[in-house]
């Protein structure tokens, strides 16, 4: 029986994030081998509605690696019927034993209406779509090494679905202080895997822009907002993009030793795992700044 901590093992405590739009499929490929390399445990690929499918994505970079465990962060349930994400993530675990982590996340309403489909209450459709995920279940034969389905859940209500449903939750872009009040909510059987973004920008002003330029928290509807409220902070603190204060608790800026530090806090606060979303308009690749931070993180 494969337990919860096992499946911890597999992602290992650091991983990395490739975020949609990337060049064509060989630098996907080049970048995952070099994130391999550098000593990450795990590497997380997004998606949006339409272009590139995270399916197909993960599975050009299970083939282009050797060990490194793939994950979506997130696959779009609104991008595919739940039977035919329960079928993909099925065929891939199969195919790489021990190698597929799955985040479901139910994104935002701009994205969804844009793709022309009606938004509804994310909490109840995520429940009905994680219901149709389990019927799909038993169609045809699991993986023999299960994956990890862990929820994109911010919330307190989302979070509590992610302890009953899932093996975890996979919260992004939040403070540490939202890393611990994860962990008491889903207790210590549960997976706490976050996404902590990196500005690799030594300049105070500098790295806040390029956080702000991100829109996480002045696009419409934007359930970062709604979080960082949970925790105390109020409208005066979240609008424009956020206080210099909410932009400094939501992004690890500085140079790989405040990273590192910002992970620790994350470690520290309850999170089995830390993925590190590296952003860095100057770097040729991604992968770059993953080389770069593996010597101070590969000691966490």
């Amino acid at each position: 029986m494969t337990t919860t901590v096992d499946k911890a093992r597999r992602l290992g405590r650091i991983g990395a994030v490739l975020m949609t739009p990337i060049a064509p499929a060989d630098e996907w490929r080049r970048a995952a081998r070099r994130v391999e390399d550098a000593g990450y445990g795990a590497l997380w690929v997004n998606e949006l509605i339409g272009g590139r499918e995270v399916f197909a994505q993960l599975g050009v970079m299970l083939a282009a690696t050797e060990r490194i465990v793939l994950g979506s962060s997130v696959a779009n349930l609104w991008a595919r019927h739940p039977a035919a994400m329960q079928g993909a993530a099925s065929v891939l675990a199969d195919a790489y034993p021990g190698r597929l982590a799955l985040g479901v996340g139910v994104s935002m309403p701009m994205m969804v209406e844009q793709s022309g489909q009606k938004w509804t209450s994310p909490l109840a459709r995520t429940r009905e779509y994680l219901d149709g995920m389990d019927a799909a279940a038993g169609t045809a034969p699991a993986p023999e090494v299960p994956f990890p389905r862990l929820l994109a859940a911010l919330g307190p209500k989302m979070q509590e679905l992610a302890r009953e449903r899932a093996d975890g939750a996979l919260p992004a872009a939040m403070p540490a202080e939202h890393t611990r009040r994860t962990r008491e909510r889903l207790g210590e059987g549960k997976l706490v895997a976050v996404m902590q973004s990196a500005i690799l920008e030594t300049d105070a002003a500098a790295a806040r822009g390029i956080a702000r330029g991100t829109g996480l928290l002045s696009m419409p509807g934007s359930p970062y907002v709604r979080a960082l409220r949970d925790l105390g902070y109020g409208d005066a603190d979240v609008e424009g993009g956020g206080t210099d204060e909410v932009v400094d608790a939501c992004f690890a800026w500085g140079d790989g030793e405040a990273v590192a530090r910002r992970v620790r806090a994350h470690l520290d606060a309850g999170a089995d795992h830390v993925a590190v979303s590296v952003l860095a308009p100057d770097l040729a690749s991604a992968a770059d700044g993953y080389e770069r931070l593996a010597p101070v993180l590969r000691d966490l």
